[in-house]
């Protein structure tokens, strides 16, 4: 089902007797639903307003994220959140659109910063379960009113209502960037200096880690700026270890999409987990865990990439967090559930905003427990 138009959109829902599997581009296949036909809002496309002074964009859900970042970018404008491209990570196909985007609250490198897709978000229009249009939030940043079903959206993924619209605030790409690395021992050393960086006051915009590369961190700005900072934050750096300076603006970009887009696990066998945690924590659940790692957001994020089949939350324990996983064999996905089990006064919640939204039990059924 392909559904053209707001309008089509909402009567096809209103009209659907079996669940519907929602997707948008169709290029973040987490998890499993129990869905006898697919539903997507790929031709809901176009951007409906773009005010660069306002530091607005308003689109409709099945827009391609990159048709949005290229228009945003001849304005030297950029959406904060950084949203990844899992195209190469789930060996997946088709155009990232901005409802997926939203759906799943994709949140770059930058969320350390800037937040995550939910904090960027300002409006959202959607179809609910029994196919009645829902329109909350604005089109400017100061017209948030009522209950916060733009919140609630980002991260449903699907479970909720079909997004057909969504408006966000958007800012200034910058001028220069700086990527600082410093040679750790192990991931205990690079927390530690992540955690360093991203309490100074020099305004640090990615903390990530890549074994065998290093503990990295990104500052951005104007140049003179970037200068100054490059010089203040590599000092306050240098009792964690060695650190190396790189300054070319598109090597940059390059170093921060591929731990955006997690390359190096690209076409790697196994399983890939996406687990969030305190960043103290981080080290130890990671020994735990074994496999491969990725570190972002300083240790709050850490991507697994682990032998097919295994249960990356019987590995870990009990811990303060959730881990999510992305990639899987479709037996794998059938045995273990994609979404960390909520507690039950969580799940209550939940199920009674579902029932809600969507009393047919339609939408995505069974994907998020």
């Amino acid at each position: 089902m392909t559904p053209r138009d707001e309008q089509e959109l909402a009567e096809a829902i209103a009209s659907a007797r079996e669940p519907l599997r929602i997707i948008g581009g169709g290029t973040r296949p987490v998890g499993r639903t129990d869905a006898a036909a697919t539903l997507t809002t790929a031709d809901l496309e176009g951007i409906t307003l773009y005010e660069p002074g306002a530091l607005t964009v308003v689109a409709r859900a099945g827009t391609p994220l990159a048709e949005i970042e290229a228009t945003l970018a001849e304005e030297g404008q950029r959406l904060p959140f950084e949203p990844g491209d899992w195209r190469a990570l789930l060996g997946t196909e088709g155009e990232p659109t901005i409802g997926g985007a939203v759906a799943a609250n994709v949140s770059g490198p930058r969320r350390v910063q800037a937040g995550a897709c939910r904090d960027s978000l300002i409006g959202v229009r959607f179809v609910d379960g029994t196919g009645t249009v829902v329109k909350n939030g604005g089109r400017v940043m100061k017209n948030v009113t009522g209950y916060d079903l733009v919140k609630l959206m980002a991260g449903s993924w699907g479970t909720l209502g079909v997004l057909t619209e969504v408006s966000f605030k958007v800012l200034p790409a910058p001028e220069a960037s700086a990527l600082l690395t410093v040679k750790v021992d192990d991931a205990t050393a690079a927390v530690r200096a992540l955690a360093a960086a991203l309490t100074s006051p020099w305004d640090v915009t990615g903390a990530a880690y890549l074994p065998g590369t290093g503990a990295m961190v990104r500052i951005e700005g104007f140049a003179a700026s970037i200068d100054y900072r490059t010089g203040k934050l590599a000092e306050h750096l240098a009792p964690h270890g060695a650190v190396t300076v790189e300054r070319d603006h598109m090597n940059v970009a390059g170093a921060w999409r591929a731990v955006r887009d997690v390359a190096p696990f690209h076409g790697r066998a196994g399983d890939v987990w996406r687990i969030s945690v305190k960043p103290s924590d981080a080290p130890a659940i990671a020994e735990r865990l074994g496999g491969e790692q990725v570190f972002d957001w300083g240790g709050g994020l850490i991507w697994a990439l682990l032998p097919e089949g295994t249960d990356a939350r019987a590995r870990i324990g009990r811990f303060s967090g959730h881990a999510t996983l992305i990639r899987a064999s479709d037996e794998t996905k059938a045995r273990i559930a994609a979404f960390q089990p909520e507690p039950a006064p969580l799940a209550k919640i939940a199920a009674g905003l579902r029932a809600k939204f969507d009393p047919k039990g339609i939408l995505n059924p069974g994907l998020m427990g």
